[in-house]
């Protein structure tokens, strides 16, 4: 209960500096008649509906095992990652396109108009907002161990780079002159295309735990260099490893004397099952099998 309410926290403040920017970059935007401004709106937009999807699926993934989810609903969580992905793409994409658009408007002889300071004035407010959210929102991640914070951190930190780019287009469209008001299109683009970048990490990443993808290499040589060197086991073997939203599932076949009592290898399962929740977490899903060790 308390990891949920610390995850509504910095949601919560990621949202309210979400509204603020999304408010003053389409007004900025439009009254001072820059593409990339409005297209630097409609990520802060992005965000907060981001914002919108992480409470509401945290609030559930946060939810104890019940008959029908015996591994519990941390998967919620995953989703939310994924969901928060697809969306940043298609916005990633949107603006790509509406740069790319205006770009070849002025290549055929069209005239752009060169954007106003207060574009320029909030895309230097919109970095310096949104990395500050950014680097409150990691920290925060790392301490709840929280895919979905750590995506929205991500999604935090690329509306900020995005500003650094619309700043750059927006300064140069209004300092060179009247020739380099493409200068702002082409910052759009830029944005969009580091944009697409991280959605595609996020995507992976849901995507990957959504499809029970093992967890990396070093961990489960870990796993299996930990019980080996327990007293009594040999060969940990047949190691299936997941995710299942912040915590992990792992099950696994060992060797034991065969002459042993059934208590003594109870007991020693038992305690391969507490060596790994002390080292991944409580909630960490472990099954053993012990089988007979030939002599």
């Amino acid at each position: 209960m308390q990891r949920t309410k610390e995850i509504y926290k910095v949601t919560l403040v990621g949202g309210a500096v979400n509204v603020l920017l999304l408010l003053v970059k389409f007004v900025a935007g439009i009254v001072g008649h820059s593409a990339a401004m409005v297209a630097d709106a409609v990520h802060s937009l992005s965000d907060f509906v981001t914002d919108i999807v992480v409470l509401l699926f945290v609030r559930i993934s946060g939810s104890p095992q019940d008959k029908s989810h015996d591994y519990g609903h941390g998967k919620y969580e995953t989703l939310a990652t994924t969901l928060i992905g697809f969306a940043l793409a298609c916005v990633a994409v949107g603006i790509v396109y509406g740069g790319l658009s205006r770009i070849v408007a002025w290549l055929d002889g069209e005239q752009l108009e060169a954007p106003g300071t207060l574009a320029l004035w909030a895309a230097l407010l919109s970095i310096v907002l949104k990395e500050g959210v950014y680097r409150y929102s990691m920290v925060k991640a790392r301490q709840l161990q929280s895919q979905a914070v750590e995506a929205n951190a991500w999604h935090h930190r690329s509306d900020a780079l995005s500003s650094v780019g619309t700043a750059v287009g927006i300064g140069g469209a209004i300092f060179l002159g009247q020739r380099w008001t493409v200068l702002d299109p082409v910052a759009s683009v830029v944005v969009g295309v580091f944009i697409v970048k991280v959605a595609f990490g996020l995507l992976r990443s849901g995507i990957d735990d959504l499809m029970e993808r093992s967890l990396p290499d070093d961990i489960e040589d870990e796993i299996l260099r930990m019980v080996a060197a327990l007293p009594g086991v040999t060969e940990p073997h047949d190691l299936r490893t997941r995710r299942i939203g912040n915590h992990y599932a792992i099950e696994l076949h060992m060797l034991m004397d065969g002459d042993i009592t059934l208590r003594e290898a109870h007991d020693k399962a038992s305690e391969v099952e507490e060596l790994l929740r002390n080292r991944y977490g409580d909630e960490t899903h472990v099954a053993v099998h012990v089988e007979p060790r030939e002599t």
